[in-house]
């Protein structure tokens, strides 16, 4: 196995039952009680941790996703003719060893073979040279070929087909530029989808209008279940299911793109473009995300925008940070990039493991993070223009998108340090508070990134079927906001309240919380229970005791915890189940502290299995992803995860809830003006 820049494992992984026994092997704590193989773990993890900060201040994990992100790249660089020997071979090298024993490809660690998968990465090795005879070839072909072909894969993939004649833009969904003129109150204008599908569909519409198709290096007959006949007509859906009704309003687009005035075309694609170079970020990504930048250059690019245009050249320069290169030489393109995530998780586990508050490296952390505060408003601002700005992205750049989680969490970690300049610190949780209630949605939780995105027209459109597109509240983000408010002295608010009653209602039957935005159940009642008890409930609350139930349920015979990311689709089997990992058995212990149980044996297994799984050098090993971009369709296996969570857990197990035990009354608390601003933006959030 090669070793990433964050210690982690590389490219060859071993099998899932290798990866199973090996981390109840690597090493044996001396024979002791939990606290002292805690407290030695802690003292490792952390000296870890230290040592990997940037000299800036920040930390950053490998943000590992699935090989579409790196197939595309490749098809990005043949569609604009900039491909290169050394990049392509990196490339395919990793791809390659992503390949499963059956030829097929996966979307996460351990998971099925998924048809789209398998076959943007088999035309990427196509790319590189490797024969469609080879043996690993041959596999992955027959079995695409049994699942229905090109035909049968989803549309993000015939798009990229489309580009080289290799499918027919015919035989795709529509999706008019005459969108970007759609008002706020009309369905399906753009602000009813999640800002990374808006980011992402906005420069699609204009490749579909444009249509363009670049030579094919070869054909692909051998992907087609029958190559005479690639794409058989299927039955429309009876028109009476919203199915059948979307696909008869994407055949009445098609006959609008017959008679739409080409003036009035091309005028909507250069409001596309305008849209588009708006929301250009100083870094040349759009969103921090890989996919909405590869999309708007070949937009921009087809509009006539030549490479070396300042706009597509910073684009592209983008695009090259999020390759990693690995010491075997393979190449691995992130799909973003998580630092202020990282850092803040970083913070809040070393100081909740003992470091003292003002140690030079929190504090070098905080001033990082303050100097990357948003102070500009964004796309948010189309639903809340009143209220003013205050908070974080996730990325290293991404002012257009701010969101909640990030700055609930950043808020977290600020309000636990002590910094040089506590009126500064002050000044910015402040401006965190005010932002993060006056995007509150009106069923009294919190989405991602925008207020009350729940329009149920987005996911039905047929061009939509790569996985969510709209930004509901979720229990994880809403946990997370309910914490920082309590923190600030708002729990008894009554917006504060309403997360609350919103959380309480949203718990399922079995006592856990859906997990949105990380795998799965473990990771929502990890977040939720926390965060309940840090606004006031008690150990006793029914809910609690419920939490606390089905936790202890799902424990591992190892000690551990985990979740396979199949309980998004096969909740009764998988919901709570899966081979233990560090970041899935610091959730649940996280939980478990909070609702008062650190002397409850199944604590006690949980930090015994934390400490006999850490390596010598205070790593934890983490095959398994543990991350959620969309549930189930699109997972991450964030690789700092392994390292903050399970530091975190084992620092309130020894030192208990650090806001109880020291930083209220040593950190500087808020003025009432910081924790309460007044105006408009949030007497419109109490009543929202």
């Amino acid at each position: 196995m090669t070793a990433t820049t964050d210690g982690s494992t590389g490219a060859t992984l071993p099998s899932r039952a290798a990866a199973a026994s090996d981390t109840t092997t690597l090493t044996t704590p001396e024979a002791a009680g939990a606290p002292e193989a805690a407290a030695q773990a802690a003292r490792r993890a952390t000296d870890f941790l230290l040592s990997r900060q940037d000299a800036e201040g920040w930390w950053k994990g490998d943000l590992e996703t699935n090989v579409t992100m790196d197939a595309e790249d490749l098809l990005l660089r043949q569609f604009l003719g900039i491909q290169d020997e050394r990049t392509t071979q990196a490339a395919a090298k990793f791809i390659r060893g992503e390949q499963r024993e059956d030829g097929t490809w996966a979307t996460f660690w351990g998971g099925p073979g998924e048809l789209s998968t398998t076959i943007e990465a088999y035309v990427a090795l196509r790319l590189a040279g490797d024969a469609p005879d080879a043996p690993h070839m041959a596999r992955a072909a027959a079995w695409i070929r049994e699942r229905g072909g090109i035909a049968a894969a989803r549309v993000f993939t015939r798009i990229w087909l489309a580009l080289f004649g290799w499918w027919k833009w015919e035989d795709l969904p529509e999706m008019p530029p005459e969108l970007i003129w759609f008002p706020g109150w009309m369905p399906l204008n753009i602000y009813d989808f999640g800002c990374w599908a808006r980011q992402t569909i906005v420069p699609l519409t204009i490749v579909s209008a444009k249509r363009p198709v670049r030579p094919a290096p070869f054909a692909l007959d051998e992907l087609h279940t029958d190559p005479a006949n690639p794409n058989p007509p299927k039955p429309l859906a009876p028109a009476n299911t919203w199915d059948g009704a979307f696909q008869r309003l994407d055949k009445a687009l098609r006959q609008l793109r017959k008679v739409v005035p080409r003036r009035l075309r091309k005028a909507a694609m250069n409001a596309a473009a305008r849209w588009i170079i708006e929301r250009q970020e100083n870094d040349g990504c759009w969103g921090g995300i890989q996919p909405p930048a590869v999309y708007s250059v070949i937009a921009l690019h087809l509009l006539g925008y030549d490479l070396e245009h300042p706009v597509l050249r910073e684009g592209l320069a983008s695009l090259d940070r999020f390759a990693v290169w690995r010491e075997d030489g393979a190449r691995m393109i992130e799909a973003c990039q998580s630092p202020v995530w990282d850092t803040c998780l970083a913070a809040i586990a070393l100081v909740d493991a003992g470091l003292p508050v003002d140690h030079p490296q929190l504090v070098k952390a905080a001033d990082w993070l303050l100097g990357e505060e948003i102070v500009r408003p964004g796309d948010w601002a189309v639903k809340r223009p009143q209220l003013p700005p205050g908070g974080w992205a996730f990325e290293f750049h991404n002012d257009n998108y701010p969101d909640i989680d990030d700055t609930a969490e950043v808020s977290l970690a600020l309000r636990r340090i002590r910094h040089h300049d506590p009126e500064r610190t002050d000044r910015a949780i402040g401006r965190a508070v005010r932002w993060n209630l006056g995007m509150q949605s009106k069923n009294g939780a919190w989405g991602a990134f925008d207020v009350d995105n729940t329009s149920p027209f987005p996911n039905r459109l047929p061009f939509c079927d790569f996985g969510e597109v709209i930004d509901p509240p979720s229990a994880d983000v809403t946990a997370h906001v309910v914490e920082m408010l309590a923190a600030e002295g708002l729990a008894h608010d009554p917006r504060t309240r309403r997360g609350i009653a919103w959380l309480l209602a949203e718990q399922e039957q079995n006592g856990a919380w859906f997990g949105r935005w990380g795998v799965n159940y473990i990771y929502g009642t990890g977040s939720v229970v926390p965060a309940l008890t840090a606004a006031g409930l008690p150990a006793s609350h029914p809910a609690i005791r419920r939490a606390v139930t089905w936790l202890e349920s799902v424990q591992n015979d190892d000690g551990g915890w985990g979740e396979d990311l199949r309980s998004y689709k096969h909740v009764r089997e998988w919901a709570g189940r899966g081979a233990s990992t560090p970041s899935q058995t610091a959730w649940a212990l996280m939980a478990l502290l909070a609702a008062g149980e650190k002397d409850s044996k199944a604590v006690e297994r949980g930090i015994q299995w934390l400490a006999a799984t850490q390596r010598e050098d205070g790593t934890w090993d983490e095959p398994y992803f543990t991350g959620t971009g969309f549930p189930w369709d699109f997972s991450i296996n964030y690789h700092l995860y392994r390292q903050v969570f399970p530091l975190t857990a084992l620092g309130r197990y020894l030192h208990g809830d650090p806001f109880e035990r020291q930083l209220l009354a040593k950190a500087p608390r808020p003025r009432p003006e910081a924790a309460k601003p007044a105006g408009s933006p949030l007497s419109e959030a109490k009543g929202s």
